[in-house]
């Protein structure tokens, strides 16, 4: 009975996104929130910069992410392209490159021969692309995918400190978006540490800080810039 172990690195292609896009709407939106509510502002101010930030920053992750994505695409696809040239003009010296590189992971010569050769008869580029390259199918960059990931986890993540901000009276906005956004920067730090296979506590501890930090310090221009309404 064969054994089939557990790889999570296929979740990378969205996992980096939606982990990035939580976690900017959270500490964006709770540390925008929290720097207006301290210049002494309305509640309707603090609420009409929430709602700004989110569907700005929800943009602005999209678009981020799909430029970045597809500069990675556009790479990559240059980089078969030289390949599938390569592999027209110099097919034995391809064949060669492909069984050195069985050879130095620690096949003999015969057999690393032979496995290029195989390889190369079932899909030559694909061979080149995933043992010369890098690139496979697991790891490939999706940019609608990642822009997608991205937005909609940063609305979700900066709707929380949003709706917070909502329900509470104005004298505890700050205490409230900051002592339920910090506990949620948390377990979102521990379940991307989980789902990655990482530590847990060091996922939690890391996101933590930095939102921590972020707070503070938009506290701390919202008090000094701040004005009595």
């Amino acid at each position: 009975m064969s054994i089939h172990e557990p790889h999570r690195v296929h979740r990378t292609v969205w996992l980096r996104a939606a982990v990035m896009g939580a976690n900017d709407g959270i500490v964006s939106t709770s540390s925008l929130i929290i720097g207006v509510a301290a210049a002494s502002t309305t509640h309707e101010n603090i609420l009409l910069a929430g709602v700004a930030g989110l569907m700005a920053g929800a943009m602005s992750m999209a678009a981020a992410e799909y430029v970045s994505v597809s500069s990675q695409a556009d790479t990559e696809r240059a980089d078969l392209e030289i390949e599938r040239r390569s592999l027209r003009d110099n097919p034995q010296d391809e064949l060669k490159e492909l069984a050195d590189i069985y050879r130095d992971r620690g096949l003999d010569d015969e057999l690393a021969h032979e496995v290029a050769r195989q390889l190369m008869d079932k899909d030559a580029l694909g061979a080149h692309a995933r043992d010369e390259i890098g690139i496979s199918e697991t790891t490939s960059a999706r940019p609608t995918l990642a822009a997608l990931s991205s937005a909609a986890t940063f609305s979700v993540g900066a709707g929380l400190p949003l709706a917070v901000a909502w329900f509470v009276p104005l004298g505890m906005v700050i205490p409230a978006v900051a002592g339920s956004c910090l506990p949620l920067l948390a377990a979102l730090g521990a379940i991307a540490a989980r789902t990655g296979g990482a530590s847990k506590l060091k996922g939690a501890a890391r996101v933590a800080f930095w939102g921590t930090l972020a707070m503070a310090v938009t506290a701390g221009v919202g008090r000094l810039f701040g004005v009595v309404a």
